[in-house]
């Protein structure tokens, strides 16, 4: 295993990598005692919610396969170098585990609390089709010739896929309603800082190295804290920016427009 060259920059990368983990654990939070408080999931996009579900499990299948699997980790070195570093940290897979668990249960909520007329949109549903379809094909095709890195990477790219998809619900949603009540801005907050931390903590990496294919390699985990910090600057100006006032609202139950609904 390649050790680190700059004693400073592991230590500072392991500071970052385990302030992401925990900002991004955390983050789930917010949302969870928010739909407590008011024993009500209005708000809460639930395309989101179950594509983030799916979204986090892939992102658990790469992690643990490239921290457990001395066969992943063979085939990752074979492709960019036996000196190369492996991209995911300790605190990747606490993460996956642990969003997983949060995401499972805000699941559990929107079926036990007031859902008002929201549901699940038939779009979502091919989504979620259509990913298990290319899922099982990728594993189809990598079992005859034992590519597991290959396969694993493939979750690893769909995974970024469905992190785009899924914060867009949430953003049309928002402007339908033209308010963020119901949805945490805390959530949204503590992701960005995860973000940024995760992001800092894979170029510190490169730097140590002297060498940006522990970018390439994990290119999931790259693309997953862009794209978390580009989304939550827009959740953040929605909420700051274009809907303050029905933002700091005390309503409780926000429905549906009638045209939104009538869409469904």
């Amino acid at each position: 295993m390649p050790s680190w060259r700059s004693f400073p920059l592991e230590v500072t990368s392991s500071i970052l990598g385990w302030i992401a983990f925990s900002s991004w654990s955390v983050s789930f939070y917010p949302q969870i005692l928010l739909n407590f408080q008011r024993k009500s999931v209005v708000g809460l996009n639930f395309d989101f919610a179950l594509l983030n579900y799916l979204k986090q499990n892939l992102y658990l299948s790469y992690n643990a396969s490239m921290t457990f699997s001395h066969t992943v980790q063979a085939q990752y070195r074979a492709k960019y170098g036996h000196n190369q570093m492996l991209p995911v940290a300790v605190n990747d897979v606490a993460f996956s585990i642990h969003a997983v668990l949060t995401t499972g249960f805000t699941g559990f909520q929107i079926l036990i609390y007031d859902r008002g007329n929201q549901k699940v949109s038939k779009t979502c549903k091919a989504l979620i089709l259509i990913t298990g379809l290319a899922a099982a094909i990728c594993t189809f095709l990598a079992i005859p010739s034992n590519k597991w890195y290959w396969l694993v990477s493939s979750f690893n790219t769909i995974q970024v896929a469905m992190t785009v998809i899924k914060y867009i619900p949430q953003v049309v949603f928002n402007f339908q309603r033209k308010s963020t009540t119901g949805f945490s801005i805390g959530m949204v907050l503590l992701d960005l800082l995860g973000g940024i931390c995760n992001m800092t903590q894979m170029i510190l990496q490169s730097i140590d190295q002297r060498s940006y294919k522990n970018l390439f390699g994990n290119i999931g985990k790259s693309l997953l804290a862009l794209v978390t910090i580009i989304f939550d600057g827009i959740f953040i100006f929605q909420h700051y920016v274009l809907y303050p006032a029905k933002a700091a609202s005390s309503q409780v139950n926000v429905e549906l427009p009638r045209d939104v609904e009538a869409a469904r």
